[in-house]
């Protein structure tokens, strides 16, 4: 451990926080770019866009690492991240804007699978704790510190600073790792001989999670969950997953090698951080809603009071971290940590429009310590257990079950979110009373409403949230059930371990 170059770790870490950070920055800068651009009936794809081609491209970014240089890989998709930032706040319209963004997420797609499979590479298994842990802490700062300082840039400079900010920070990141190679180690070891990527097994889990995504996005939203559309993708998903499948159990170099699912870690990581990420996101994408429109925090205020959340998973990973890194095995911890996420998110039910505003934000702590737990715990069990060669590959796997969970999450309890709200506003004690429609509804809006409509809106929106909880809980029981089931099954070896050298600069 101390022969790694930690001004190294440092550029990492700052690709994994750019990429978490603008994945969540856009929010609050969406409104005044709809208004600059227009095009308000593509606002989503502003979104969507940038997670899609993420998630579709994290594992090709772990497989050309594994393929050609971890290093060059991550600095490609700093680099790819970075020009499709400045082409965003150089963007005139809508249309520029969306096709800009899905270039800078196929970037991003890259920073932290990057990151992750180096310091697995290179970092002794006792001292891999530490390092994650410095991840564990930059990823809620990300997610709750994201919306805040986009909101912060656009009303003080313009909201193409929310892009442009991510310039001298990227650059820095990449003079960290090209000068953080040094300590005398063996060189980097050569690619692998007649190595190729697996094209046909990228275009298949493009397609697959392009349209597994659109499904989450459109059903029950934009399009009803029989409509025309919603079934097409899911026709295309399922046909594109299949075939994935089988084409990777045949490829000389698979993107995401089927040796993986062999150890009952990896598979449990993987279908945890599926279960774990949509319930993250939801959380952070849906308690502000509440925070605004029923507590009457602003904006600002709004990201603050989740602090209690962010804090308690990065207690939770720092204190895995430490207790892994003494020896500890940390087989008990995912299925503690998914029961302390579902009693985290039945507390969150006691939530109604005359619970105190502090005691609302200190009541998510409970929920974000059991997902840090899930999380870092996973994550530290899958470097633990796959061979050094196919490490890009684990943590690609790893980030794009995640993303997708997250991804999926969002979209359908938002759909839950917003049918138990428009119901109880259209049949609530308040309806007669000027009430505003969901589509319309502001938290200004609100407080220039009669006070009985005023009141129905804050029941409206508790409603709503009460029905996304219910399904991020039964999101939750899942996770138990799926632990509790992995640590009931003996672990099985995962091909060869023996360590690949270990690069002086950064593989």
């Amino acid at each position: 451990m101390e022969r790694f170059p930690w001004l190294g770790v440092i550029g990492l870490m700052l690709g994994i926080f750019l990429g978490a950070l603008d994945g969540q920055i856009v929010s609050t800068a969406l409104p005044t770019m709809v208004g600059d651009l227009g095009g308000l009936d593509h606002l989503s794809w502003a979104v969507t866009a940038y997670l899609l081609t993420s998630a579709a491209a994290t594992p090709l970014w772990g497989k050309l690492g594994d393929l050609y240089g971890r290093k060059g890989a991550y600095q490609g998709a700093v680099v790819l991240f970075l020009a499709g930032s400045v082409l965003v706040g150089l963007a005139r319209s809508m249309e520029q804007l969306i096709a800009f963004r899905a270039l800078q997420g196929v970037g991003a797609g890259g920073l932290m699978v990057g990151a992750l499979a180096v310091v697995g590479v290179l970092v002794p298994a006792e001292g891999r704790g530490r390092v994650q842990s410095v991840i564990g802490v930059l990823m809620p700062v990300a997610f709750v510190g994201g919306p805040l300082l986009g909101g912060f840039l656009t009303d003080h400079l313009s909201w193409r600073w929310a892009f442009y900010v991510n310039v001298p920070v990227g650059v820095f990141a990449l003079a960290a790792v090209a000068g953080g190679g040094g300590g005398g180690g063996p060189p980097p070891p050569p690619p692998r001989t007649g190595a190729r990527i697996d094209w046909a097994g990228v275009g298949l889990l493009t397609g697959g999670v392009l349209a597994l995504t659109l499904v989450g996005s459109w059903g029950g939203t934009a399009y009803g969950w029989t409509s025309p559309q919603v079934l097409g993708a899911a026709a295309v998903a399922v046909v594109a997953l299949a075939r994935f499948v089988r084409v990777e159990r045949r490829a000389v170099e698979p993107l995401i090698p089927p040796a993986l699912f062999r150890h009952r870690a990896v598979t449990e990581a993987l279908v945890l951080g599926f279960l774990l990420g949509g319930l993250m996101l939801v959380l952070v994408g849906y308690l502000p809603q509440y925070l605004q429109f029923v507590q009457g925090a602003s904006p600002t205020t709004g990201g603050l009071l989740l602090v209690p959340l962010m804090l308690g998973m990065i207690g939770a990973q720092l204190v895995t971290a430490r207790l892994v890194a003494r020896g500890g095995s940390g087989r008990h911890h995912p299925l503690l940590g998914s029961a302390v996420a579902l009693a985290g998110t039945l507390l969150l039910l006691t939530l109604g429009t005359d619970t105190p505003q502090l005691l609302a934000s200190a009541l998510t702590v409970v929920a974000g310590a059991g997902i840090g737990l899930v999380m870092q715990s996973t994550l530290l069990a899958t470097m633990a257990a796959v061979p050094p060669r196919d490490m890009g590959a684990a943590m690609g796997s790893v980030m794009l079950f995640r993303t997708i969970g997250g991804s999926l999450g969002m979209a359908a309890l938002g759909a839950v979110y917003t049918a138990r709200l428009s119901s109880s506003l259209s049949g609530g004690p308040g309806a007669d009373a000027a009430v505003p429609t969901a589509d319309g509804l502001t938290p200004a809006a609100v407080d220039h409403l009669p006070a009985q409509a005023a009141e129905a809106v804050r029941t409206a929106v508790t409603t709503g949230l009460h029905g996304t909880l219910l399904g991020a809980a039964a999101v939750a029981a899942a996770a138990v059930v799926v632990a509790a089931l992995a640590r009931r099954a003996a672990p099985a070896p995962v091909g060869d371990r023996s360590p690949e050298p270990a690069p002086a600069d950064l593989g």
